[in-house]
């Protein structure tokens, strides 16, 4: 992938809180755990991205054919981060817009079984 926005250009998030937390009457709480280790990322691209090109790309063939479910990997080349689905697709197209300056395009990815590992950075700020 290129072509990626200025500002944030990526975020991946869990559908789900791994632990919820209840509380009964008394005061006592219970940790409960979730399975569910599904999540979605969002791309964000310039409209001039041959990026776009690629994810439109996947996305039409698995609206065709429903063979559009691809590996997703996300490594953070300046830090220590990972993320990984082996089932990704693309949830919807992204909205669009047209003007006089260079818009965005948000590509919003669903995953499944989402491996995460949220690790140190080496840029200091």
């Amino acid at each position: 992938m290129s072509g990626f926005s200025d500002g944030t250009f990526l975020t991946v998030d869990r559908d789900d809180d791994q632990w919820a937390k209840v509380t009964g009457a008394d005061g006592t709480s219970t940790r409960i755990k979730s399975n569910n280790r599904s999540g979605n990322m969002t791309l964000t691209l310039k409209q001039s991205s041959p990026s776009n090109d690629v994810l439109s790309g996947f996305a039409n063939v698995d609206e065709l054919t429903n063979a559009g479910v691809v590996p997703i990997l996300i490594k953070d080349l300046s830090g220590n981060s990972l993320y990984f689905s082996a089932t990704g697709w693309v949830k919807k197209y992204p909205s669009s817009e047209f003007g006089k300056d260079l818009a965005n395009r948000d590509w919003v990815l669903d995953l499944v079984d989402l491996d995460v590992f949220v690790g140190s950075n080496g840029v200091n700020v």
